[in-house]
This record gives C-alpha cells, structure tokens and sequence, in this order.
C-alpha cells in the first residue's frame, strides 16, 4: 500500500505555481495600467493568458492518457516561470499579452499533469478527498500571491510600472521553487501502460456522458468568478481608492476562506450530498459576487470575499470528482483536458466580457455578469443531479464500487474499452 506522500509533494509544487500565477495577475493588471491600459485592453490581456491553453488542453489531455503524467509538470513550471520574467521586461500591451498567454500555457501543462495523476493514483472512494486536498496547493498559492503582489506594488510616485515589473520578475523565481518538490510524483503501473494498447474515446462521447457537461461548465463558472475577481479587484480598487497592498490582502482572505472550505469538504458532502452542496454553494457566490458590485466599505467588502472564497471552494474538486468518475478509465486525462478546456474558454470569454461590460456599465457591472454565470451553474447542477444520497463513500453515494456511479452510468450508455488500472 503506498503512503501519500506523492499527494503532499505535489500539493506543495502546486502551492508555489499558483502562488507565482496569483502574484502574477494582478500584477499584469498593474503594470497594463501603468502602461497605459484601459478596462477594455485589461480585460483582453487577462483573456490571451486563456487562449493558447484553450487549443492545447485536449492535444495534452490525449498524450496523458496513453502515456506518463509527469513530465508535463517541469515543462509547466518552465513556461510559468518564463512567462512571468518576460511579462515583467515587456514594455507594449502586444508583448504583455503575449507573455500572459505563455504563463497560461504553462499553467495548463502543470495542472492536467497534476490532476491526472491524482486520477490515476486515487482510489475511487479517496477522489473527494484527494482532489480537496490537491486544490488546497491552488488555494494555498491563492493566498499567498496576492498579497506578495499588493506588498511589492506600489503606485506613488509614479512607481507602478517599476514595481508592478518586480513583482513579476520575483513571481517567475517562487514559481521555479516548484522544482524541489517535484521528485517520486507519479508511480509506474503495468496497468497504466497497457492504457496505450486501448482505442481512443471520440471526444463526442466523452461530452455526452451524463455528468461531464454539469462538470464542465460548474467548472467554468466557478474558474471565471475567481479569475474575473483576481484580475478586476485591482481596477475597482483604484475607482473606488483602495491601496495595492489592501486589494491583495482582500484576494487573500478569498483565498483562505477557500482552505477553510475544503478542509471540512467531506463532512459537508456527507450532510448534504454532493450535488446539493454544489447547488448551494453555487447560488449564494452569484449573490455575493453580486454584492461586490455595490460601492459597500472595506470591511463589508472583506466580509463578502470571505464568504465567497468558501463558496467558491466547492465547485472545483467536486467537478473534478464528477467528471473523472463519469468519463471512461482510459479516457479519464482527456475529460479532465475537456475540463479545463470549458475553464480556459470561460477565461478568454469572461475577462474580455468583463472588459466591455466595465466599458459600458462601469468597473462594479463584471461582478453582476458573474452572479448570472454562478446562478446557471446552480440550475445546471441541480437539473444534472444522480442520486447521491448522502453518507456514500466519502461523503457521495455515487462514488462506491469500481469507477463510482458515473463509471456504471456510462457502463449502459457507452460500451467500456479495456481498463486503465489507473489506481
């Protein structure tokens, strides 16, 4: 029986990623505006970090199912790492953007590497759990890049374009600290070597199965509220006169509340079920993110984040969750892939949406937009839902037996292709 210390090095590899990406954001919205940058060009900057990895998650999803996991993982980190320094020296909005997109891809590569190994390497009842405790690195990161870059960003003076660049140029160097943990990640397996003998999954099929659409696009809603938040809560600071150092401090207690969400993550799915927990949680972000909207004081600000930040912590692992026990053994990277894909296009859409409703409507209408997105994401939920009566294996009734219910349900929809042995 191995022990979980691979899920430890990996969660703590994905800490210092997502916190050089988290340090990284704002700190590309910063410098965009102190190159000259409106609401429009922010939003299309934040938009191009989505858009080569909206073309490369399946390619990559696809190579992962039939072959190893981890080498994506330094291949992502370089990318990161690059892409945060050369966002940094960038002098045009082009190259900014250009930069924000190699950032992306690099994140794209680390994440689908990562989640598919925590796929493979947990055991059908361990997904919930597992999955929680790999998103705590994401959320980890969260808390921590933020306020890096609100501590190293500094407006007066006129000292934005500088300082925003060093913050860039330190994000790319916590990024390559990912490389010490990156060792004895992922174990060799016979059974996931005979996965590259299995026929491919058509991507068709894949999206039909019931639960991998829900997953998808809860996926989407719940990405695009955080991404939207990281990147416009710096410009309704500066509408509204709040500090740098402030803002990061706000996007950091979003991030911490997340922790807190999925360290009791399994309790509360053993209350209310799994599609019920997502339904909720859903319905109350789109009211709180609504309330970011009104000109309301810090504190009652910092309130709503909270708040937020712990809704907002649902919705990621349980898709995960979702969409890998619905989806076929072999073909669980690529659903995964298809995942982030639905991620990646809400974060080219969403920014660039955002930017032309904060042109029109003012910087606090992005946040309304959103509250519509997460309400949706709650009726699709709701309207997908499988019988996941409360106190199943970790905390879900449809994740007993080999491949949980989503596994059985596709059993007598699709015929199954061999097994992955991905445990």
């Amino acid at each position: 029986m191995r022990g979980r210390g691979w899920l430890l090095r990996l969660v703590i590899a994905f800490g210092f990623a997502q916190a050089a990406v988290s340090m990284a954001r704002p700190a590309v919205s910063y410098r965009a505006l102190a190159l000259g940058a409106d609401e429009r060009a922010v939003g299309v900057i934040a938009g191009v970090y989505a858009l080569l990895p909206l073309f490369a998650a399946v390619p990559l999803g696809r190579r992962t199912d039939f072959g190893r996991c981890a080498p994506l993982l330094p291949v992502g980190v370089v990318l990161i790492s690059g892409g945060c320094a050369l966002s940094g020296t960038a002098d045009s909005l082009a190259a900014m953007a250009a930069w924000s997109g190699v950032m992306g891809l690099g994140h794209l590569c680390f994440v689908i590497g990562a989640q598919s190994i925590v796929a493979r390497q947990s055991a059908p009842a361990e997904q919930d759990r597992n999955f929680g405790h790999f998103t705590i690195g994401a959320s980890l990161g969260q808390l921590v890049g933020p306020v890096a870059a609100g501590l190293l960003v500094s407006g007066h003076d006129g000292a934005m374009a500088r300082t925003s660049a060093l913050a860039l140029v330190v994000s790319a160097g916590v990024a390559a600290v990912s490389f010490t943990s990156l060792w004895r990640i992922e174990h060799r397996s016979r059974g996931a070597a005979r996965a590259g003998h299995a026929a491919k999954v058509p991507v068709h099929r894949i999206l039909r199965t019931r639960g991998v659409p829900a997953g998808i696009f809860i996926s989407l809603a719940v990405l695009s509220a955080t991404d939207v938040l990281t990147a416009y809560l710096p410009v309704v600071g500066e509408h509204r006169g709040i500090a740098p150092s402030v803002v990061g401090l706000l996007l950091s207690l979003r991030a911490a509340a997340t922790i807190a969400c999925r360290l009791v993550m399994t309790p509360m799915i053993r209350l209310l079920g799994r599609t019920a927990l997502m339904t909720l949680t859903c319905v109350l972000a789109a009211l709180l993110c609504a309330g970011v909207a009104f000109p309301v004081p810090v504190w009652a600000l910092a309130l709503m984040l909270a708040l937020l930040g712990f809704c907002l912590g649902v919705g990621q692992p349980l898709s995960m969750t979702t969409v890998v026990q619905a989806s076929p053994p072999q073909a669980r990277s690529t659903a995964l892939a298809l995942r982030l894909t639905g991620n990646r296009f809400g974060q080219v859409a969403a920014p660039a949406s955002a930017g032309l409703v904060a042109g029109v409507a003012g910087t606090a209408a992005p946040f309304l937009m959103l509250g519509v997105l997460l309400l949706g994401a709650a009726g699709l939920a709701l309207r997908g839902r499988r019988s996941d009566a409360p106190g199943g294996p970790s905390g879900s009734g449809e994740s007993g037996g080999a491949g949980g219910g989503g596994a059985a349900s596709l059993g007598r929809q699709t015929p199954a292709v061999g097994q992955s042995g991905h445990i």
